[in-house]
């Protein structure tokens, strides 16, 4: 029986391993390709050699009084609703070789900006749109260097509502440095912690000084000997044709960071300009501002953060001024920030009819008072993007 069994597994597998063979040797069926992936927008920026950002901000603003445009730019508006930015900025900037960056906003900030540029006066019908920067590029090596409109290199604040952690702008940001410049820059960085920058441009905020040729040098060395400690001094230099009466414009800036802990960091910025010579007109006086703003933020989370700020100004043989601000940060989802921010304000009263503060002597009167303090409060949204 047992012999009888092995015969017939023997016949069963002669039978059938031609078949299994076969089967082995067939080749298998092709299989379907998938489907080609069809690239995103940060895919192709990235093949491109793009990078792309952008903000939006609004606003809505409320004091007790009215702070003049002498001395506070882009909060100026008491009890509306403003859109205070809106911007894009799209950049080729290769490691080596020619490349290019552009910023255009649109809103308050960008009339604000088109004023300063002309040398206007707070104007509601201007343009209220504007090229913040717009400059072309060429890196080899170490050295960088641009050609067109940038940003200032002054300050710890910038223009970009984004990258501030207070809604309102500091006094020394408004009194005592530019905000942007056209002319030439270059960047050399002599290692990793250090950088030189040198260049020439048009003066404080001029896209154009008409027939003046007078021209402002710029000049800043940076270093950063580690996460926790940068520093920044920089210098303007030149005779200013156009707001300043033909004098000699000069400012000191230094700006220092101390990132204490990965939530704490402390920020000083120390301000010395200077008017000097006579001008156009033959009698201009000399004189000196000289301040300090001091800066403490804290994030308790990754949704909330406060920031304060505390500042002094001396106006050499005139007055001081004194400013404090306590902001808060919520941030209930990536890249979108609420800001709440309360504001005050001082002069002493050498300073109170220089026009930086009023009141109405009555809410239906147009007439004015003079004030020596100015309390607000202020809520903006900040949303804020980057690809890739």
């Amino acid at each position: 029986m047992r012999n009888t069994t092995r015969a017939i597994t023997a016949a069963i597998i002669v039978a059938t391993a031609p078949r299994l063979l076969l089967a082995a040797d067939a080749p298998a069926a092709p299989a379907t390709p998938p489907a080609p992936a069809v690239p995103g927008l940060s895919d192709l920026l990235t093949s491109w050699g793009l990078t792309t950002s952008g903000e939006f901000a609004a606003s809505y603003y409320h004091s007790n009084g009215y702070p003049g445009s002498e001395w506070r730019g882009f909060d100026e508006d008491h009890d509306s609703f403003q859109l205070d930015e809106a911007g894009l900025q799209i950049g080729y900037q290769p490691k080596s070789g020619i490349g290019g960056f552009v910023d255009v906003i649109a809103g308050t900030d960008a009339q604000i900006l088109n004023e300063n540029e002309t040398a206007g006066s707070r104007d509601p019908s201007s343009s209220a749109v504007d090229v913040r920067q717009a400059y072309l590029q060429y890196a080899t090596g170490p050295l960088t260097i641009i050609a067109g409109k940038f940003v200032t290199l002054a300050g710890a604040e910038v223009i970009n509502p984004s990258q501030n952690t207070n809604y309102s702008r500091s006094l020394l940001f408004w009194e005592l440095e530019p905000l942007d410049h056209t002319g030439i820059r270059a960047t050399y960085a002599v290692s990793d912690t250090v950088s030189i920058i040198v260049g020439v441009n048009n003066g404080w905020n001029y896209t154009d000084l008409g027939s003046s040729g007078s021209k402002t040098g710029e000049f800043s060395a940076t270093w950063a000997p580690s996460k926790m400690f940068s520093f920044a001094l920089t210098g303007y230099f030149g005779k200013d044709d156009v707001l300043f009466d033909g004098q000699e414009l000069s400012l000191i800036d230094f700006v220092g960071t101390y990132n204490v802990t990965s939530a704490l960091t402390l920020i000083l910025n120390a301000d010395m300009k200077q008017t000097s010579g006579n001008g156009i007109a033959g009698d201009d006086p000399t004189t000196h501002i000289n301040g300090f703003a001091g800066y403490a933020n804290y994030a308790f989370s990754d949704a909330l953060r406060v920031s304060v700020r505390g500042e002094y100004l001396n106006y050499v043989g005139a007055g001081h001024a004194v400013e404090a601000t306590a902001t808060i940060g919520y941030s209930p989802v990536k890249n979108f920030e609420v800001r709440a921010e309360l504001r005050y304000d001082r002069l002493s009263d050498g300073l109170v009819n220089a026009g930086a503060f009023y009141v109405r002597a009555n809410p239906d009167s147009e007439d004015e008072i003079d004030a020596n303090n100015n309390t607000e409060f202020a809520l903006q949204g900040v949303y804020k993007f980057s690809l890739p």
